[in-house]
């Protein structure tokens, strides 16, 4: 089994209208009309390859972009002079919006994997929602749902041990990917296991050493990248902090 699929120039030029992603991404809602007319701005180029850069931190704000196919991290100067990673972006969803008030990014947004983009110029899409209502709702959503992303991410890391860090980072990828007609039980990941220590506030150590331990508990299976949930309701135990795993229990 592989999610992964070769990006192709056809699958690009899909239009807003035909895309499979329109549930997850701007035109949601939208009149036929109305998706007509946002379609003809968004900029749809060749694949992107992993380590592309969509924009670096300072950069000047034009535009936002979706994920068509594939993923992209978004990340910033940590104090240490690494990086912090601030969030993985899969398909259907949108990556800028933060850039809004100050005109410039303040993070940079690095691919992950061969990956199709969609680029809005957000000059011509504040255009459209001034004659669109709908699309204007649309933004606000979004820019809400971003703000609660943010809200659960500061309390996950503030509340929750490693164990249940990643327990709940392994569900969010599972709904995620289910929304999009995809597995969530069988999956790649195109993170690291460094990337995904940064983004949690965990060691690499820790990070290897619990999903050892999510596989010993028979919650998962991994191989190098790929991975199968085994136990959804185990994990959702964990993250609830409902009770101890099994091997605590016998430790």
């Amino acid at each position: 089994m592989s999610q992964q699929k070769v990006v192709s120039l056809d699958t690009i030029r899909v239009a807003c209208r035909n895309c499979t992603l329109s549930s997850l991404c701007l035109p949601m809602g939208l009149a036929p009309e109305d998706v007509e007319r946002l379609d003809e701005i968004v900029k749809r180029t060749r694949p992107l390859h992993r380590g592309d850069f969509l924009f670096r931190e300072g950069d000047r704000f034009r535009s936002i972009y979706v994920v068509k196919t594939g993923s992209v991290k978004t990340f910033a100067p940590s104090a240490e002079g690494g990086e912090q990673v601030l969030g993985f972006h899969l398909p259907g969803e949108i990556i800028g919006l933060d850039a809004i008030d100050k005109d410039a990014h303040n993070c940079s947004a690095k691919v992950l994997e061969t990956s199709a983009i969609c680029e809005i110029p957000f000059a011509r899409l504040e255009e459209l929602t001034s004659s669109i209502p709908s699309l204007q709702h649309q933004m606000y959503r979004l820019l809400s749902k971003e703000i609660g992303q943010d809200t659960d991410m500061v309390l996950l890391l503030g509340k929750k041990n490693a164990e249940e860090r990643l327990a709940a980072f392994l569900l969010g990828l599972s709904q995620r990917l289910q929304k999009r007609g995809l597995s969530p039980t069988d999956f790649y990941l195109s993170m690291s296991r460094h990337e995904i220590g940064n983004y949690l506030g965990l060691a690499v150590e820790t990070v290897s050493r619990l999903f050892t331990r999510f596989q010993d508990d028979g919650l998962m299976r991994v191989d190098r990248k790929h991975i199968e949930l085994l136990n959804l309701p185990a994990l959702e135990t964990l993250v609830g902090g409902a009770g101890p795993s099994r091997r605590q229990q016998q430790q």
